[in-house]
C-alpha cells in the first residue's frame, strides 16, 4: 500500500497534529481500508462506504493499528483495561508480576504522570475515531457528491447515522477521561486550521456536542434491532438510545436515564440472555440478545481484524485481583465465566470457556462495548436516584435471577440459596446504591467499566486507598499527555496535579 501524501493526511486522517506527530503519521502506511486512491482519486458509493466502515477500527482491539509494537505510546493495543480495570484494582496487569511494561503498574497504583503510555493510546484511538468520523460526514453531507456519485438516500443516512454515533462515543471517552478536550467537528486543510484548533472546550460544550451527534444519529438510523440484517455490527438505533442514556446518567440527568431506557424497553429490542455467558460466547455473536453494540472482530482478514488482546492473554497479561475475586458472593456461577484461577484463564475475554483464542493474535471474539445488563443497571441507579427505590430493586433481582440460573460451568444447577433475591421492602437510598454498587462490579467485571463507575459515584477515593493505592483527588480526572501539550506549544494545557 502507499504511504499517504501531506495533502492526504492533513484531510482524510491527520485531523488534529494532536494525538501523533503529522511527520510520523506520514510514514505509516494507510489504516484499515483507507487508502491513497480512497481519499485523492474519484469517490464512488463504494470508497465513502468503505470509508465510513474505517471509522470503526479505532474501537477493535486489533494489534498495531496505530503503530508497530509502539509501547512506548500505548499504541500496541486499546488501553481500555488499564484505565478502567486494572485502575479500579479488578484486574493485574500479569499473573505473575514482573518488569514488563511498567507504565500499566504506573497506572495500577496511581503513580503515573502525564508521559505515561496509557493516556496517549486512549487519547490516540479516540482522536482517530473522530478523525475518520469527520470525513467520513463531510463527505456525506455534500449533496452535491451525493447526486454525482448516485448514492441512494437511505445508504447515506444509515452512513451517516453511523458516523454521529461514532464521533459522539468517542468524545464520551475524551470527555470521561479528560475533562476538557479539544472540540473538532470538520476535517482541516492545513496546518493553520489544525493549530487554531489546539485548545480545550469546556466540558459542557463537548457534552452539548456529543447530545446534538447523537440527537442527529437517532433522526437518520432506521428502527429495528440492526440497521443493516446483512451487518448486525453496525451501529443500530438502539445503540443510540442507549448512549443516550449513559449520556444523561453521567450528567445525573435521572428522569432522562428511565425515559430513554424506557423507550428502548418498548421497542422490545434486548432482553436478558437465559445464559449469563451467550453475550460473550463467539459461536453466538449476532444471534444472542444482550448486546446493544460490540466490535466485530474476524479471524483471517486482509487487513487484520482479529481480536489482539487475546494475544497478550498467551504472555501471562490480565489476571484478577484478589480484590475481586473477593467481591462474589458464594457460588456466583459468573465468576467461574468471567476467570479460572486454577488455569490462568480469562474466560470473558477469551469469547470461550476453553483456551481456543489464548495467545491467538487474530481471535474472532467481539470488544463488548454495551450490552442490556449495563443499561438495566443504569436505569435502576436512575430510579433509586429518583426514590423510587422498589423498581431499582426490581431490576436488581432479574439480573440476580438471571445468574442464579445460569448453570455452573463445571455442570450442575447453582446450590439452593445462590444469589437470594433483594429485599424489595428496603427504602434507603444509600443501601440500594451499595446493592447496585456490587452488581455492577460482579455483572460487568473486566468489561471496562469499574473505574468511570467509581469516578462518577464519587466514591474512588475512598475505594483505592482502601486498597492501598495511592489515589489523590486530581486522579478523578486523568492528565493530558505531555506530547500533546508540548506539540501545542502551550495552547493545549494540562490538567490541574499533573
Amino acid at each position: 500500500m502507499n504511504t499517504l501524501t501531506i495533502r492526504t493526511s492533513i484531510t482524510a486522517a491527520c485531523a488534529l497534529a494532536l494525538f501523533s506527530s503529522c511527520e510520523k503519521y506520514l510514514e505509516r502506511p494507510p489504516i484499515g481500508q483507507i487508502n491513497e486512491e480512497m481519499v485523492t482519486g474519484e469517490p464512488t458509493v463504494a470508497t465513502v462506504s468503505a470509508m465510513t466502515d474505517a471509522t470503526y477500527l479505532p474501537l477493535s482491539s486489533t494489534l498495531n493499528i496505530l503503530g508497530n509494537w509502539d509501547w512506548d505510546n500505548g499504541l500496541v493495543v486499546r488501553n481500555d483495561f488499564v484505565i478502567e480495570d486494572i485502575a479500579a484494582g479488578d484486574m493485574l496487569k500479569k499473573w505473575a508480576p514482573d518488569g514488563d511494561q511498567a507504565w500499566m503498574d504506573q497506572v495500577a497504583s496511581f503513580n503515573f504522570t502525564a508521559l505515561n503510555p496509557a493516556f496517549n493510546g486512549v487519547w490516540a484511538y479516540a482522536y482517530e475515531g473522530i478523525a475518520r468520523a469527520n470525513r467520513a460526514i463531510d463527505q456525506l453531507e455534500n449533496q452535491a457528491l451525493m447526486e454525482q456519485i448516485g448514492m441512494e438516500a437511505t445508504l447515506r443516512n444509515r452512513q451517516l447515522g453511523e458516523m454521529y454515533f461514532l464521533r459522539a462515543f468517542n468524545y464520551f471517552s475524551l470527555v470521561t477521561n479528560y475533562g476538557d478536550v479539544p472540540l473538532l467537528t470538520k476535517s482541516f486543510k492545513n496546518f493553520n486550521e489544525i493549530y487554531e484548533a489546539a485548545r480545550r472546550n469546556p466540558q459542557a460544550d463537548v457534552w452539548q456536542q456529543i447530545s446534538a451527534d447523537l440527537a442527529q444519529a437517532e433522526t437518520l438510523l432506521p428502527t429495528g434491532k440492526h440497521s443493516d440484517a446483512n451487518a448486525p455490527w453496525r451501529v443500530s438505533h438502539g445503540a443510540v438510545l442507549a448512549l443516550q442514556a449513559k449520556v444523561a446518567l453521567y450528567n445525573q440527568q435521572w428522569q432522562q436515564v428511565v425515559d430513554r431506557v424506557d423507550d428502548l424497553q418498548q421497542a422490545g429490542y434486548y432482553q436478558l440472555n437465559a445464559h449469563y455467558f451467550d453475550a460473550f460466547d463467539t459461536g453466538k455473536e449476532f444471534q444472542e440478545n444482550e448486546v446493544v453494540f460490540a466490535y466485530d472482530h474476524r479471524s483471517g482478514q486482509v487487513p487484520r481484524r482479529g481480536n489482539g488482546l487475546t494475544a497478550l492473554m498467551g504472555w501471562g497479561f490480565i489476571a484478577p485481583s484478589a480484590d475481586f475475586l473477593a467481591a462474589f458472593e458464594p457460588d456466583d456461577p459468573r465468576l467461574a465465566y468471567t476467570v479460572d484461577t486454577e488455569g490462568r484463564n480469562v474466560y470473558k475475554l477469551f469469547g470461550a470457556t476453553n483456551e481456543a483464542n489464548k495467545g491467538n493474535e487474530d481471535a474472532p471474539n467481539n470488544r463488548i462495548y454495551i450490552r442490556w445488563a449495563d443499561v438495566l443497571l443504569w436505569k435502576a441507579e436512575a430510579l433509586n436516584e429518583l426514590g423510587r427505590p422498589a423498581e431499582a430493586i426490581a431490576i436488581l433481582n432479574d439480573i440476580r435471577q438471571r445468574a442464579r440460573n445460569t448453570p455452573l460451568l463445571g455442570g450442575g444447577n447453582t446450590p439452593e440459596g445462590t444469589l437470594p433475591p433483594r429485599d424489595a421492602a428496603v427504602t434507603d437510598k444509600a443501601d440500594v446504591q451499595q446493592w447496585i454498587a456490587h452488581e455492577r462490579r460482579v455483572e460487568l467485571g473486566f468489561e471496562s467499566h469499574r473505574f468511570s463507575d467509581l469516578r462518577r459515584w464519587g466514591t474512588a477515593k475512598d475505594v483505592l486507598t482502601a486498597m492501598g493505592k495511592n489515589f489523590q483527588d486530581f486522579h478523578y480526572l486523568y492528565p493530558i499527555p505531555q506530547s500533546e501539550i508540548d506539540k501545542s506549544a502551550g495552547t493545549i494545557t494540562p490538567n490541574p496535579g499533573y
